[in-house]
């Protein structure tokens, strides 16, 4: 029969039952023998097969096939180590395991001298210096140096999942893949880290895990030079140089570099939320998004810069405040060279050259560059302020104008000028002040001539020409050339009183009241 034809010619067996056959096959060339072996295994692959799995249709020409492959569905494992207890499907592979325990290795490579316990995994392991990959898909091209990686990458193009996960019905391509799968379910995390005690749910979790205490990272770009832990994040970024977007979104046709890129934005049409704070409720799409979230209950900041110790919920935000030491702006405008240290401040920039306002708000129609700029100018419409003052209450609609405010209390003047040693609360109004050493004024008046120093004191000035008072009290209707005096203004009503001084307690309307007072403590009182 053709079974016992094929294990003549593995074996080359010289029995007298067959005398004439073995003695042909002794004259016979290595050629000759190679040729009739091929026809033997095309004659039992074109065999028919009878033997059908009921649970994923795959068919067998033995019984005994099939019986060693519906182990896999059912995820039995009879053949046990005497030593360790471990089990496998099959003896073949209890027989390989149990060579750990005896530290048998009997192939070794003639090229780099490493040795393997099977004869496969030797020739396997050759193909890596000679290059071979003999097994080529049918339906890409794409050559695999064995038959069983071929085979898995066949069911990209089938779209096959033999493997079901048992517990909530997920289907994988690989066995591999349904383990590790599956230990989300038992919380199962066998491979610790020895450096740092974290486990997690498979090897190579854990190998990449450890590239983080090694600083480890093999992966070489070679057009820029940039290393990565991980071959997939390599191809992912050697796309930023090819342009390469393969990944296609079937709703918009906005196309990305990678499928986790591409599954994020989908979300955008679907709507989809899955990953939700256990303690305020807040959804996201991303788990990255809903990790660095918590961070905000925990108070939680990680990642430190060791210049200045400075720390942070997320180390691409500790990435971009390094750039603040070292002044690094790796993101250049093409248009007109201006450089970015973020790639989002970038593309916002950019839109300056292209005029570009995509982000329309449907109560007012008003467009704007950026969705977080939408999202701020909404507030207005709905007068929410979620950022409040825990001294004295007061609310604001964005974060940074809530720190700045909280520097009155404080007294803190981080910025301050080298020439003359005046201290201020912004970063504006110390370039605005070191004019004055300067003697710049580039921004000049159309109407009457006169410079200013900056672009907010010449649209102050023009409004004298204009006499135009578009700020107007909700409570007296009194009028105002500028937002800023209104505010003051409007304390009148309020009763409002921000401007503490930090030695008697006495609190003031105006900031420039509360200097005045400060000098009765200084004794820089004037006669």
């Amino acid at each position: 029969n053709i079974l016992g034809d094929i294990q003549r010619i593995q074996s080359n067996k010289k029995g007298n039952t067959e005398g004439k056959r073995n003695k042909e096959t002794r004259h016979e060339s290595p050629q000759r023998r190679k040729t009739s072996y091929q026809e033997i295994l095309q004659r039992l692959d074109t065999k028919e097969k009878q033997h059908e799995c009921s649970q994923c249709y795959k068919t067998f020409a033995r019984r005994s096939d099939l019986v060693i492959h519906q182990i896999i569905h059912t995820g039995e494992n009879p053949h046990q180590c005497g030593t360790c207890g471990k089990a496998f499907s099959k003896v073949c592979h209890l027989k390989t395991h149990q060579k750990i325990h005896t530290g048998e290795k009997l192939y070794k490579c003639t090229t780099c001298g490493k040795v393997f316990k099977q004869l496969s995994n030797l020739k396997g392991h050759q193909m890596i210096h000679t290059g071979e990959k003999p097994h080529q898909c049918s339906t890409c091209r794409k050559a695999f140096r064995h038959m069983s990686a071929l085979k898995v990458h066949q069911r990209i193009h089938t779209g096959e999942k033999p493997h079901q996960c048992s517990t909530c019905g997920k289907a994988f391509r690989q066995i591999t893949l349904l383990k590790t799968h599956q230990r989300i379910h038992t919380g199962e995390n066998p491979h610790q880290c020895s450096t740092c005690g974290k486990a997690l749910s498979c090897m190579s979790a854990l190998k990449r895990h450890q590239m983080i205490h090694t600083g480890e990272k093999p992966h070489q770009c070679t057009t820029c030079g940039k290393a990565f832990r991980q071959i997939t994040l390599l191809k992912t970024h050697q796309r930023i140089h090819t342009g390469e977007n393969p990944h296609q979104c079937s709703t918009c046709g906005k196309a990305f570099s990678c499928m986790s890129a591409l599954k994020t934005h989908q979300m955008i049409h679907t709507g989809e939320k899955p990953h939700q704070c256990s303690t305020c409720g807040k959804a996201f799409s991303h788990m990255y998004h809903l990790k660095t979230h918590q961070m905000v209950h925990t108070g939680e900041k990680p990642h430190q810069c060791s210049t200045c110790g400075k720390a942070y919920s997320h180390m691409c935000h500790l990435k971009t405040h390094q750039m603040i030491h070292t002044g690094e702006k790796p993101h250049q405008c093409s248009t007109c060279g201006k450089a970015f240290s973020r790639m989002y401040h970038l593309k916002k920039h950019q839109m300056i050259h292209t005029g570009e306002n995509p982000h329309q708000c449907s109560t007012c129609g008003k467009a704007l560059s950026c969705m977080s700029s939408l999202k701020t100018h909404q507030m207005i419409h709905t007068g929410e302020k979620p950022h409040q003052c825990s001294t004295c209450g007061k609310a604001f609609t964005k974060m940074f104008q809530l720190k700045l405010h909280q520097m009155i209390h404080t007294g803190e003047m981080p910025h301050q000028c080298s020439t003359c040693g005046k201290a201020f609360n912004q970063l504006c109004h110390l370039k605005k002040h070191q004019k004055v050493h300067t003697g710049g004024k580039p921004y000049r008046c159309t109407t009457c001539g006169k410079y200013f120093r900056s672009s907010s004191d010449l649209n102050k000035h023009q409004i004298t020409h204009t006499r135009e008072k578009p700020h107007q009290c909700s409570q007296c209707g009194k009028a105002f050339s500028h937002m800023s005096v209104l505010k003051r203004h409007q304390r009148i009503h309020t009763g409002e009183k921000p401007h503490q001084c930090c030695q008697c307690g006495k609190a003031f309307s105006r900031i420039s009241i509360l200097k005045r007072h400060q000098r009765i403590h200084s004794n820089d009182v004037l006669p």
